[in-house]
């Protein structure tokens, strides 16, 4: 008789042949499935909703070294929340040349219903202006692997058309009436570091990137000013297999003449969109993943941001903290890809996410 081991049975589309639980890389890596990601939103900058989109993975031809290569990654998805804001979009993420080039491209459009809250104004905090933004948007991203380092240098070129109505005609006192329709047009500049043990789920690692931003009349942009942005993403296995802990800290930096619908915000789950804006934002935040078992885990979050105006003097106008908890399930092993949902609560709000990945993607 032949002694044939489990992990040599008959692969089912649905399940893992090492351990016959619910697992999806067979079917996307191997049969080219579309996998559909069917998610609440509970923004709270636009009420709650829902979300639709579909994933499809591009798996690589396998070489002689058997090493696994990052899958391409197509993607169109769509939504509509309570209060009529709505978006369809698509993108394409690629990585080429046995992950030498990183491409990235994003088209969308969007009706959304958004508050400004001001840059530091106590009125304005208290009393924000209701608007509509109506905007096309195009991204065009590169990088460029240096030799078989960890460094990458690349560009990006970004494209939007906006349209933007005030729902009461006295709060255009607030808004340079210049940036109610805008053509933005830029060009930018990425430097990057990153050892992940996986792109999209890691649990160990560092991502490093900076970058800048130039919008410019000479490329069709209405306005010249510029958006300067850093992070630094860190994930350690406290112990292996069992505890992975994540650090992120987060700046943004907006030069004089950035439309007020551009200004950099804390960006935390939990927090409204553009609840906090500023000329400079800061953030820090910790997430805890303890795995239960191979396939699952729970997570706790927590962090913190800040706003500053005068770029000089650097006065600090809000913080912003958050908190939460939730779970990830390891639903493809052989691409290492973790989805969960996140209850995160903050200082105004909450809200519930659909995490395919890691909460950090970027």
């Amino acid at each position: 008789m032949f002694n044939i081991s489990f992990a040599q049975k008959k692969q089912r589309l649905l399940r893992d042949t090492l351990d016959n639980a619910f697992d999806v890389s067979h079917y996307m890596y191997d049969l080219n499935g579309l996998l559909p990601i069917l998610s609440p939103i509970t923004e709270p900058a636009v009420g709650f909703g829902g979300a639709l989109a579909m994933v499809y993975f591009i798996p690589k031809k396998k070489d002689s070294t058997l090493k696994f290569q990052m899958p391409d990654i197509l993607a169109i998805a769509g939504g509509l929340t309570e209060n009529n804001t709505w978006f369809l979009g698509g993108g394409y993420l690629g990585f080429w040349k046995n992950d030498h080039i990183r491409y990235r491209g994003i088209f969308g459009y969007g009706d959304i219903k958004l508050k400004y809250y001001g840059n530091g104004s106590d009125f304005l905090a208290k009393n924000p202006i209701s608007f509509s933004t109506k905007s096309t948007f195009l991204l065009q991203q590169a990088n460029f692997r240096i030799g078989n380092s960890n460094f990458l240098l690349g560009g990006k070129y970004q494209y939007s058309k906006t349209t933007n109505t005030l729902f009461e005609e006295n709060d255009s006192k607030w808004i340079n009436p210049k940036e109610l329709k805008m053509t933005n047009s830029a060009i930018g500049i990425i430097g990057e570091f990153e050892n992940f043990n996986n792109f999209i789920s890691p649990t160990k690692g560092i991502r490093f990137n900076i970058n800048y931003l130039q919008y410019s009349q000479l490329i069709g942009s209405d306005q010249d000013f510029g958006i300067s942005a850093s992070f630094l993403h860190y994930y350690l296995p406290i112990i292996q297999n069992k505890w992975i802990s994540g650090f992120r800290l987060e700046g943004q930096l907006a030069t004089e003449n950035t439309p007020f619908y551009l200004n950099p915000f804390i960006n935390l789950r939990g927090v409204p969109a553009m609840r906090y804006q500023g000329k400079l934002t800061a953030l820090v935040e910790t997430e805890q993943l303890l795995l239960l078992t191979k396939r699952w885990g729970i997570v706790a979050f927590t962090g913190i941001g800040s706003t500053y105006e005068n770029n000089e003097q650097l006065n600090k106008t809000a913080t912003t903290w958050n908190y939460g908890t939730g779970f990830r399930y390891l639903i493809a092993r052989e691409l290492g890809l973790r989805m969960g949902i996140d209850v995160a609560k903050s200082n105004n709000d909450w809200g519930v996410y659909i995490i395919f990945g890691t909460a950090w993607l970027k």
